[in-house]
């Protein structure tokens, strides 16, 4: 099951996804996408599973913010890391250590 929490750091705002990213949790990342700004940094560290179809619902959310936002990604452990380097995702997102560093690269 995955937890999404919010916050907000500036004008970026900071969504927190925690547990696994599977297919059935597609409307749920859209959601929260699509409230608050167009920036959105994606903290990682406490995702413990990302599938084909979990990297599918980080591309839709793409289309939720248009093109005037921006994803980073930070935090991502070594197995989630290494599904985007595999897919060749980590060269559609971009993806930092820490949260600090998604945020300031966002603007």
């Amino acid at each position: 099951m995955l937890r999404i929490e919010k916050d907000r750091n500036g004008s970026v705002n900071r969504l927190r996804l925690i547990g696994r990213i599977e297919s059935d949790l597609i409307a749920s990342i859209r959601s929260a996408m699509s409230n608050g700004g167009a920036h959105k940094s994606l903290d990682l560290s406490e995702v413990t599973f990302i599938d084909s179809s979990g990297l599918g619902a980080l591309i839709a959310s793409l289309k939720v913010i248009g093109d005037d936002g921006e994803i980073a990604l930070c935090g991502a452990r070594e197995a989630v890391a290494n599904m985007f380097k595999l897919t060749r995702m980590n060269k559609v997102f971009r993806m930092f250590s820490v949260p600090e560093d998604a945020a300031a690269a966002l603007f």
